[in-house]
C-alpha cells in the first residue's frame, strides 16, 4: 500500500441494502465502511479472525458519525475509502467516504478501539499492527504533508 489515502474498496448496492423507498438505508453505509477497514486491514497483511485467535484482540467501532450528503440507489456502483488520521495505543479513528462516480454520498468518521473479547475491555493494538498501522500513516502524512 502506497498511502492510507489511496485505499479504495467498491460496493454494490444490493436490493437488501435498500429501504422502502428504494435508497440505502442509512445503517448500510456503516456495513459498507466496515468493510472497507476490514479490507484495509487485510491489505496490511492481518486477517481479523487471526487476530483474534493469535493475538486475543478484536476490533469494534466505539464512535461513528456520519453526514448523508446524498442517496445511493439499487444496483449503483459505489467506492468506499478508508484513511487512517489518529492512531493510539488501543485506538484508531478513521475519516471514510461514500462516493459515487467520485462525489461524496456520505462522510464517517469512525473510532475503533482495539478489545479483549474474553474481559470486553480495551487492549493495545498488537505491535506488529501498531507498526503497520503506524507506517501507513506516515506514508500517508508523507504524501501530502
Amino acid at each position: 500500500m502506497t498511502a492510507a489515502t489511496d485505499f479504495h474498496w467498491p460496493v454494490r448496492v444490493y436490493y437488501e441494502d435498500t429501504d422502502a423507498g428504494g435508497v440505502v438505508y442509512h445503517a448500510n453505509y456503516l456495513k459498507f465502511m466496515e468493510r472497507a477497514r476490514t479490507e484495509w486491514l487485510r491489505e496490511l497483511g492481518f486477517e481479523q479472525d487471526r487476530l483474534r485467535a493469535d493475538c486475543g484482540v478484536v476490533f469494534a467501532v466505539r464512535r461513528a458519525s456520519l453526514d448523508m450528503r446524498r442517496p445511493a440507489r439499487f444496483n449503483e456502483a459505489l467506492e468506499v475509502t478508508c484513511e487512517p488520521r489518529r492512531l493510539r495505543r488501543a485506538s484508531v479513528e478513521f475519516d471514510q467516504v461514500v462516493r459515487r462516480d467520485g462525489e461524496p454520498l456520505v462522510t464517517g468518521e469512525i473510532m475503533i478501539a482495539c478489545v479483549d473479547p474474553e474481559r470486553a475491555v480495551p487492549a493495545a493494538v498488537p505491535e506488529s499492527v501498531y507498526r503497520a498501522m503506524h507506517a501507513a500513516i506516515a506514508t500517508d502524512t508523507e504524501a501530502t504533508g
